[in-house]
Parts: C-alpha cells; sequence; structure tokens
C-alpha cells in the first residue's frame, strides 16, 4: 500500500512557479489519493480537472466548515469570529451572497474600469518619480486592489496598514490558533464598528447597503460585519498576490512579457493573457476544501459520506487532458486558458472574479508598457516566496528599470 503523503506538500526551490512535484506525481497516477493534514485526518485528494469540476458542482458536496469531516486548513477560529458564506450551503449561502452580488457584475465592474486605470497610473507615476530599486508589492501590488476594494466597500484607505497586517496574520497557515483568532476579532470588531457608523451615516457605498439590509432585517449586524470582513480580506489579498507574482512570472519568461508589452493596447491579448497567468499560478494553493454529505463515486473508488476532499486546482490547471500541448509553459496566446479552475467552479466560484480580472487586465495591459525596462533587483532565489501562506505569492518583489 503506497504510504499516504503530507499536505500541502512542498514545491521545488528551482520551480516556484510549479505545482508541487509530490502533487503532480499522484495526478499522474489517478484522480484521486488520500493525505494527511496538519491534523492527522486523511481527506481525498482530487488532483485531476474533470473530477474537480464535477465534484465542485454536485450537490452531494459541502462547503459547509462546521460538518464532520471537513479538511481544516488549520484550527478553526473562534465562533466569536463568525463563519463566512462562502463556508456555508444553500439556501443560506446564496441567501447572503446575492446581497452583496450586485456591485460585481460584469457591467458594473466595467463602469469602474476609467477609475482602477487611474489609480494604476497614479500609482505607476509615483514609482517613476521616486528612488529605486523599489519593492513592487508594497508600492503597487498592495495598494491598487487595496484602494479598489475600499472605495467599493466604503473602508477607509488610511486603515490599510491594520487590514493588511491582521489579514496576512488569518491567512497564514504557520499562524498559530490564539494568533488567527485574535487577529480575526480585530477584523471583525474593526467592520462592526464600520457597520454601526453606516448605520447612522449610510452613504454610497457596499456597506451602506448592507446595513440597509440590516434595518430592514433581512441581515443581522454580526452577518454584516462578518462579510465585510470576507470581502476586504478576499478583494485585496489575492489580486495583489496575482499582480507581484504575474509580474515575476513575467519577468522570468522575457517573451511572454515582450509579446503582452507590444500588445498591451489590445484588449483581447491583455485579458487572455490575464487568463493564461490565472491558469499557470493558481495562488489557491491550498485547494478547494469540501465534504461529502452522501457516498460518490469517483473512478471507481468511493467518497463516503462525511469524508472529506480536496481540490487540488493549481495541479488541475496544469492538467495535459485539458490543456494539450505543454501546461507547464505560460503561454499567452493559449486560446483554452479561460476553462481554468483558478475561481472554483459551481454555485461557490469566485463571486469577485469579474473584478479581480478587471483589475489585472488594467494592470498587465499598463505597467510593463509604461515602464518597458521593468526587471528584477535581484536573483530569483532571494525572492521570499509565501509558501506557509494559504494565498501564495510573493513577500517582497524588488524592482528596478
Amino acid at each position: 500500500m503506497t504510504e499516504i503523503q503530507e499536505f500541502p506538500m512542498p514545491r521545488a526551490a528551482a520551480c516556484p512557479f510549479d505545482p508541487p512535484p509530490a502533487l503532480r506525481d499522484l495526478a499522474e497516477e489517478g484522480p484521486l489519493t488520500r493525505v494527511r493534514l496538519w491534523d492527522g485526518s486523511t481527506p481525498w485528494l482530487v488532483t485531476r480537472y474533470a473530477e474537480q469540476r464535477a465534484l465542485l458542482a454536485d450537490p452531494r458536496v459541502s462547503s459547509d466548515v462546521r460538518l464532520p469531516g471537513y479538511p481544516l486548513q488549520a484550527p478553526r477560529l473562534a465562533e466569536s469570529v463568525g463563519i463566512s458564506f462562502i463556508l456555508m450551503d444553500d439556501p443560506e449561502h446564496h441567501r447572503l451572497r446575492r446581497m452583496v452580488q450586485a456591485p460585481f457584475t460584469v457591467r458594473r465592474v466595467e463602469a469602474m474600469r476609467p477609475a482602477v486605470q487611474r489609480i494604476v497610473d497614479d500609482l505607476i507615476d509615483g514609482l517613476l518619480a521616486g528612488p529605486k530599486p523599489v519593492d513592487l508589492v508594497e508600492a503597487f501590488a498592495l495598494p491598487v486592489p487595496s484602494l479598489v476594494i475600499c472605495e467599493l466597500l466604503g473602508v477607509p484607505y488610511a486603515d490599510h496598514g491594520f487590514f493588511q497586517d491582521n489579514s496576512k496574520t488569518v491567512i497564514r497557515r504557520d499562524a498559530s490558533p490564539e494568533e488567527r483568532t485574535a487577529a480575526g476579532k480585530r477584523l471583525f470588531a474593526y467592520l462592526d464598528d464600520l457597520v454601526g457608523r453606516k448605520l447612522a451615516e449610510p452613504a454610497d457605498d457596499l456597506l451602506s447597503q448592507l446595513t440597509a439590509r440590516v434595518r430592514d432585517g433581512e441581515l443581522t449586524r454580526q452577518e454584516a460585519a462578518q462579510m465585510g470582513v470576507l470581502l476586504l480580506i478576499a478583494g485585496h489579498e489575492t489580486t495583489a498576490n496575482m499582480i507581484a507574482l504575474g509580474t515575476l512570472a513575467l519577468l522570468e519568461n522575457p517573451a511572454q512579457l515582450a509579446l503582452l508589452r507590444a500588445g498591451g493596447d489590445d484588449p483581447e491579448l491583455v485579458a487572455g493573457a490575464v487568463e493564461e497567468l490565472l491558469r499557470y499560478l493558481n495562488i489557491t494553493h491550498s485547494g478547494r476544501r469540501r465534504v461529502a454529505l452522501a457516498d460518490i463515486e469517483v473512478d471507481g473508488q468511493v467518497i463516503r459520506a462525511g469524508e472529506g476532499m480536496i481540490m487540488a486546482n493549481d495541479v488541475g490547471n496544469r492538467d495535459p487532458r485539458v490543456f494539450p500541448g505543454n501546461p507547464d509553459e505560460l503561454d499567452l496566446r493559449r486560446d483554452d486558458a479561460r476553462r481554468h479552475v483558478a475561481f472554483g467552479f459551481g454555485v461557490h466560484q469566485c463571486l469577485g472574479q469579474p473584478l479581480a480580472r478587471m483589475e489585472l487586465q488594467v494592470v498587465y495591459g499598463t505597467l510593463y508598457r509604461r515602464i518597458p525596462t521593468l526587471r528584477l533587483a535581484t536573483a530569483l532565489g532571494q525572492v521570499p516566496f509565501k509558501h506557509d501562506g494559504q494565498v501564495y505569492g510573493v513577500y517582497e518583489l524588488p524592482v528596478t528599470w
């Protein structure tokens, strides 16, 4: 019997953009295997694209983190912090999600594009006028999505240091349960205070729209604050990591960077580049976690009711059955990249994906065109990657031009 491997698995130091070698070996053996988590539990790991999509869309598969058998990434935060709606099932998941989905429609997001373009251009102006080398994470990758989500939610950007620091602690895999709970409580208290202020003085922002539902009795104040925490963390951490990691991947693939730089004013090429970078990098590298509500047969094996499962989307996005040719190669002209599962699949797929796509299109279509000689200011081996994070990326990215 094959020994059960620990999950998550380490990446190869020389290949920081690729899934872990052991994970790829498992995907070649078959779509389903057992792995061992930090708490000794042994959920199923789903390694292939077709099986991942099928299970993510299966009503017999639950996202409810409170159910026995759910494969936790780390000790659960204290109940006082609350449970996010993305960790619930319908109908409660749908009830809460529909209250915040309007600002994330493609039409509403496209209306924001000029404002996001101004944010990106202003930050690039600042880079060009300032000293170099510079940390692109601190000076650009984090401010872009933070400014956007603050504007959308109605959160003061002046508080960005507070919510960025606490967000990092909440999603750090090696943070202690006490550290994560304390950071989660601080974020919740902060959003709860903001909700209270919006109740007294509503404005034209998403938090004020939620407080209207609190006043109407559709939502509790705690639910509104918890939704605010989710949107604030997800709205800046994931996109910031994609900006920095995508830039690094392009700098390490100069032919692809030259292609994007030359076609930066072609919306179709830029949109395709965003999809390919999302497929190639997949920053959600801890997998999507679920638990079976009933027995489910997959490739001749049975996932029993109450057993956990992890969809390893990073290796799913490199599945040669779906992405022919060389799926381990970054190819901005790939015509099937949008089939990726970087945003998940099914009813729980990422609510903010239209906003993330638009922000990345503006960034990738502007940064390298305006700073054509952008380059790393250190060796790749000196770049600190977020191997310890639930969201993959880099802590710093020293660049110059």
